[in-house]
């Protein structure tokens, strides 16, 4: 039974759609940590089924006592199965809006994503992932904000050990996160991104490697050393070449080899 025509659903109080004499307005009100499957469609390969973690959020008017918490999940469910575009994502956005009959709001979407990647050398073919998230900011009268995070591991070689050293460089793994901010959400190419962090690094990581293709990333790591800030800076004049970013930060951390803490670099345009 439709419970939205039910006469006696009809009939029980609304209480959350009642008036507020506090006169406090509240910015962000909605569900968190709400785990959701999402087909993801953005790049080169086909859309790929993952599973989210959802905030979706709106702002209250002082004068209103609450929102309604259903109509967050009800909008998951409407869009389940349907490929999900960063243009797609402003629309279920602005969606969200018009179903809570608020002025700003907005969507955040944190997921992993993979790639599947052939080695180096033998070309056995793995999965790599990497953590990547969608935001949404939607104000009513003006066009939604996208905005895309994804966290890239990679190699890094130390320049100073490699130059000080007989035979032999430390090298170790790093996290390179990148935060971009979009003009226009039509040239988003999440494979292509990725792909190009990983070229900035001393090598980049696969899932799966035979003993040649250990030999090649041993080596290319080797001839390709580079610092947290090396690293930093060949991501941030990368993205600056690429159409539709208005804004970036790129974060780099070294989990180093030989300390118990970790080398750190962030590159801002904004």
């Amino acid at each position: 039974m439709n419970t939205l025509l039910d006469p006696v659903a009809m009939a029980m109080p609304d209480v959350q759609s009642g008036p507020d004499s506090r006169r406090v307005a509240i910015q962000r009100v909605g569900v968190r940590g709400v785990r959701h499957p999402l087909v993801v469609s953005a790049g080169a390969s086909q859309p790929q089924a993952t599973v989210a973690d959802w905030e979706m959020t709106v702002a209250l008017p002082a004068d209103e006592k609450g929102t309604h918490m259903s109509r967050f999940i009800a909008l998951l469910e409407s869009r389940r199965a349907q490929p999900m575009t960063p243009s797609d994502l402003c629309a279920l956005a602005q969606s969200m809006l018009d179903l809570l009959h608020a002025d700003a709001g907005d969507v955040v979407a944190g997921f992993p994503y993979f790639i599947e990647k052939p080695a180096p050398v033998s070309g056995v073919r793995s999965l790599m992932d990497y953590r990547v998230r969608w935001s949404v900011r939607a104000r009513r009268g003006e066009t939604p904000r996208f905005s895309l995070s994804a966290q890239v591991p990679v190699t890094s070689l130390c320049p100073c050990s490699k130059a000080i050293s007989e035979y032999g460089a430390h090298n170790q793994r790093s996290h390179v996160t990148v935060d971009l901010e979009y003009d226009t959400v039509q040239s988003v190419d999440l494979d292509a991104l990725i792909r190009g962090v990983e070229s900035q690094a001393s090598c980049e990581l696969w899932g799966l490697l035979k003993r040649a293709d250990e030999k090649f990333v041993t080596e290319r790591a080797y001839e390709n050393p580079k610092f947290v800030e090396d690293l930093v800076r060949d991501v941030a004049v990368m993205l600056q070449r690429l159409p539709g970013v208005a804004s970036y930060q790129v974060t780099a951390e070294n989990f180093e080899s030989i300390h118990n803490h970790s080398a750190y670099a962030v590159v801002s345009s904004r």
